[in-house]
Parts: structure tokens; C-alpha cells; sequence
């Protein structure tokens, strides 16, 4: 009786969902009875910004309902950190079933074959950070010789994903989505930096651009490899110009810029705390090992009074959004970039570069003269 109640609802579900001119994301997550389940649309400009919601029963079956874009677009499923993304390219009906305590990587999905080949490269990319994760924690290891594992691990995941994946299918939703995915912070595909993953990301563009012309999309991925093409045809450099008038009294240089919320965040705000400013790209090689002794340093010295400053100069502030989701400290956007005045304030000639404040908001040293981090963060603090 109770199974075939179970199913008498879930056909219920499935009728409800079939409106004229929507698609339609149902299924069931198990073990989840009374929780909120979230439907978020992962945008360009704000990340992910939840759209709709239930709150699951028993049985856990769900049903959304939304009007396509015109061209695929990317949402995802959320019960807390649990997130299962999906790709929706029509008005098709995607079918999710998956249990509460294995979510994310343990769901099944039917109607789609999008969706099914994006859950694919989700489960390759989770293999690929475990496996990351083992020897960053291998202290046996030097820190170079552990960046260098991670980099081979990353070469070897995308060589697979190029052949695996992407090949012939540069119009495909999943392509454009693994273009995208990260590692520590870090893009799986660098087209800052490497020219065969520009080639690959620009191949994707122009097929979007066949297929989706006019749409935000097309156009992100478009300006994206445009402007690596320029750095990379063009190295840019940094002019060192040091304009006294805009050195505060206060000991550094200030400066403002929006968080991932679009707060404002001034750097002299954190006075009364020790500072590590530090001015960064998440493209660039070996990100990945330093966000992590990034968490590391805040995890061991917050509560003692650290803070980190981190300015992002990436190209795209889509790209920094993904990257900087999780993370704990202030994490900022400079939308100059390279060209950012500050750059030359603060006379950095190479990313990343990072400086220390002390309580008082004054410059005590810069990454050049810094022997043992540790130790000086330990002295200020």
C-alpha cells in the first residue's frame, strides 16, 4: 500500500510539472523529510540566486517549474552544502532522485542527457580534489614537489575531459560547463596561462556563438578568451609610478573595493588586527597549494587576531565569484586588474605578492622580505 501511495504521488508530481512552455525539475531525495530544498539559478553577475523552494515531506518528492532561457542555462539543487548542478537547455522534464546523505555525488538523474553527462564530470572532478587533497596533506613531500603532483593531476583530468567529453560537443551545455570548473579556487581549464585550454575554451565560444549569438553567456565566454588571447599575444607590464599625494596618513595605502555581496570593503577597516594584503589571480599556476596554505595561516592565527585582505585582478569577476564562494577571509574585486593603480602604489612587479599590516594599520613588510611567514605573523600578533 505504502509503495503504491509512493507512486500514485510521484505521478502526481510528474502531471503537475507538465506545464506548456516550462521545464520541469521533479524527482525525490530520501531521508531529507522537513528540510528546504532550494532551486538556484546560477547567474553571471550575483553566483547562485535561489528562485524557488520547498520544504520536503516524507517521501521527499519535489517538483519545480520555470521558464527556459532560450538557451541552456545552469541551476542547481541545494539542501545546506548538499548541491546537485544541472543543466536545462529546452522545456524537458528532469527526474533527480538521490539520498540526503550522499547528495551530491550520489544522485541519478533521467530525462536528460545533459544533466546525466555534467553529474559525470562532477563525480571525475571529486576524485581528482581527493586525490589533490591526500598529497597537499603529504608533508613527505616538498611544497613545490606537491604542486607539481597537483598540476600533473590537473593535466591528466583535462587531457580526459578534452577527449572524453568536449570533442565534436563544443555547443553542449556540459562543455561550457566544464570550461568552468574549479579546483581550490583554481580554474581546471588556465586559458590566462595555457595556450592548448585557450584553444579548446575558444572552441566552445565560437560554437555558442553559432548556436546562442546575442546571449550573456556567449558573450562571457567570447570576451573571456578574447582577452586571454590579448595576454597571452601581449604580456602586459607593469609601470611603476609612485604617486605620493595618495598615501594616507595612516601608514598604508587604502583602498575599497566590493566583496562577492557587493559590500564595500575598506582595507583600513580591519585596523586593530594583523593584515595580510594580499594581491592575487586564481588563474594563475599554483593557486590551487597556495589557497590552501592560505586556509591554513587563517585557520591557525585567526582567533589571535589575522585577517586576510585578498584582491583578486582575475579577468572576469564571474570567475573570481566561483572561486571566492567559500572561502573565510575578505576576498575583493578589482576590476582594473592589471591596470589597477594600486599595483603600482604598492609597486608590485609580479602576482601573486602579499604584504603584512600590523595592528595600527601600518606597513611592516612586503612578500620580498618575509623569510618565515609564521614568524611574522607570530610578532605582530
Amino acid at each position: 500500500m505504502k509503495k503504491t501511495l509512493f507512486l500514485l504521488a510521484v505521478l502526481a508530481m510528474l502531471c503537475c510539472c507538465r506545464e506548456r512552455g516550462k521545464f520541469c525539475i521533479t524527482g525525490n531525495i530520501t531521508d531529507a523529510a522537513d528540510t528546504m530544498l532550494y532551486l538556484e539559478h546560477l547567474t553571471l553577475e550575483r553566483g547562485a540566486v535561489p528562485v524557488d523552494s520547498m520544504r520536503l515531506g516524507a517521501d521527499g518528492t519535489f517538483c519545480f517549474r520555470r521558464e527556459p532561457a532560450g538557451n541552456p542555462e545552469f541551476y542547481r539543487l541545494r539542501i545546506g552544502r548538499q548541491c546537485i548542478n544541472l543543466g536545462i537547455d529546452s522545456t524537458e522534464t528532469v527526474r533527480v532522485t538521490a539520498s540526503l546523505d550522499s547528495m551530491s555525488f550520489g544522485y541519478r538523474t533521467e530525462g536528460s542527457g545533459v544533466c546525466d553527462t555534467m553529474r559525470l564530470l562532477c563525480l571525475r572532478l571529486a576524485d581528482m580534489e581527493r586525490r589533490a587533497r591526500s598529497i597537499s596533506a603529504d608533508r613527505n613531500y616538498t611544497l613545490q614537489e606537491r604542486d607539481s603532483m597537483i598540476d600533473a593531476l590537473v593535466r591528466q583530468y583535462k587531457s580526459e575531459v578534452k577527449t572524453d567529453f568536449m570533442h565534436n560537443r563544443y555547443a553542449a551545455a556540459y562543455s561550457y560547463f566544464a570550461c568552468f570548473q574549479t579546483i581550490g579556487g583554481r580554474l581546471v581549464f588556465n586559458p590566462m596561462l595555457d595556450r592548448s585550454d585557450l584553444t579548446w575554451m575558444r572552441a566552445v565560444a565560437n560554437a555558442w556563438a553559432e548556436h546562442y549569438p546575442g546571449c550573456q553567456r556567449t558573450e562571457n565566454i567570447c570576451n573571456i578568451v578574447e582577452e586571454c588571447r590579448k595576454n597571452l599575444r601581449e604580456p602586459r607590464e607593469i609601470v611603476l609610478d609612485l604617486d605620493g599625494e595618495k598615501v594616507r596618513e595612516l601608514g598604508i595605502i587604502d583602498m575599497t573595493f566590493p566583496d562577492i555581496n557587493g559590500e564595500e570593503k575598506t582595507l583600513s577597516s580591519l585596523r586593530g588586527q594583523v593584515v595580510l594584503l594580499d594581491f592575487m589571480a586564481f588563474t594563475m599556476e599554483g593557486s590551487t597549494e597556495r589557497t590552501l596554505l592560505l586556509r591554513e595561516l587563517y585557520n591557525k592565527y585567526h582567533d589571535r587576531g589575522l585577517e586576510i585582505y585578498q584582491v583578486s585582478l582575475d579577468p572576469s569577476e564571474h570567475l573570481w565569484k566561483q572561486r571566492c564562494e567559500a572561502l573565510p577571509w575578505v576576498s575583493v574585486y578589482c576590476e582594473d586588474g592589471l591596470e589597477s593603480d594600486m599595483l603600482k602604489l604598492y609597486s608590485v612587479g609580479h602576482l601573486p605578492c602579499y604584504f603584512l599590516i600590523d595592528r595600527n594599520c601600518d606597513l611592516q613588510a612586503r612578500q620580498e622580505n618575509i623569510p618565515d611567514i609564521e614568524k611574522a605573523i607570530e610578532k605582530l600578533l
